[in-house]
């Protein structure tokens, strides 16, 4: 079977294009958004294929994945004809301020022949669909293995652009959990971020990371800190449990029902959290044994033979 879909979130299409089929993705002489082609940092298949956008009309296409509003359209231009069989998969929770989350429309209420697919209950709860059928594949994650050590008493944090989104990534809780634990902050856009949020450099360190680094990193620390106030669900909570790391997690969306009792800890006290860091920091066993327990849970709910099975029976579902 041969699938559209662009380039949009490099670590959910990592997963996905680990399936049977063959992957094409729009590229452009810039590789713009629309346009960006195989990833190049992370590592993607031979039966992921780059085609121009003028190459898709004379191009056969057995099932189209939309995941942002103006694909629709941009998928019947460029292919020159009508839709084959259509999924919008929605990676995100719905964040509007009017009319108000529980009432927000998606994107996809109401388009006909489309099937709408969210990456959590949550989100599927959250969102407006219309008349629009929705279901529900969770997340798979590639098992990067138990590498967990903790030799490092520091604690890991992986978001990206956090200065930029604030209050929705929880930046503003970075200093409490500093005095909690040394934080290494990784991800896109956190250059400087001590300084900014009036850290002490050496309670907070930022790094930026390729994604084959970035696994060992994170795995070096002694726990894993998930500060985010709303979000879909962070694939960094879902790798860290991979690693083997304990996690300490505000108590939103999705996160309650990722991780489970004896996986971490998870509230939305901040006097709960941040305790249960400088207790995980403090008590390596205690770290080793709640990260195996993590890494169990992961495996068993978000493994990718069971995400690659449950995308197998939607496809079937939708295409025949």
């Amino acid at each position: 079977m041969r699938i559209l879909l662009w380039h949009v979130h490099g670590s959910w299409t990592t997963a996905f294009v680990q399936g049977p089929h063959t992957y094409l993705v729009p590229v452009t002489p810039d590789r713009g958004p629309d346009g960006l082609g195989r990833a190049r940092t992370y590592d993607w298949p031979d039966s992921v294929i780059e085609v121009p956008p003028e190459r898709l009309r004379d191009t056969d296409v057995d099932l189209v994945v939309l995941q942002r509003p103006h694909e629709y359209a941009l998928a019947e231009r460029w292919l020159g004809r009508r839709l084959p069989p259509t999924v919008y998969l929605e990676h995100n929770a719905p964040h509007g301020c009017s009319p108000g989350v529980p009432d927000t429309r998606h994107p996809a209420a109401d388009l006909p022949d489309v099937t709408l697919v969210h990456v959590t209950h949550f989100n599927r709860l959250m969102w407006d669909a219309g008349s629009t059928p929705t279901t529900v594949v969770e997340h798979g994650i590639i098992d990067p293995g138990p590498l967990w050590t903790g030799e490092l008493e520091r604690a890991a944090v992986v978001v990206n652009e956090p200065l930029r989104r604030g209050r929705t990534t929880g930046t503003d809780l970075l200093p409490r959990f500093a005095d909690a634990a040394p934080l290494d902050v990784f991800g896109m856009g956190t250059h400087g971020i001590a300084d900014r949020l009036g850290i002490p450099p050496d309670r907070c360190q930022d790094h930026e990371l390729d994604q084959r680094d970035l696994h060992h990193a994170m795995a070096a620390r002694r726990v894993y800190v998930h500060p985010v106030r709303w979000t879909s669900l962070g694939l960094s909570l879902l790798e860290a449990m991979h690693l083997g790391m304990p996690v300490v997690a505000l108590a939103t969306t999705e996160v309650t029902e990722a991780v489970p009792e004896g996986a971490g800890v998870v509230s939305n006290r901040i006097d709960v959290v941040t305790d249960a860091v400088r207790n995980f920091v403090a008590n390596p066993v205690h770290a080793r044994l709640t990260g195996e327990g993590a890494r169990a849970a992961a495996l068993a709910r978000y493994g990718l033979p069971r995400f690659l099975d449950d995308w197998e029976r939607l496809i079937k579902e939708v295409t025949r």
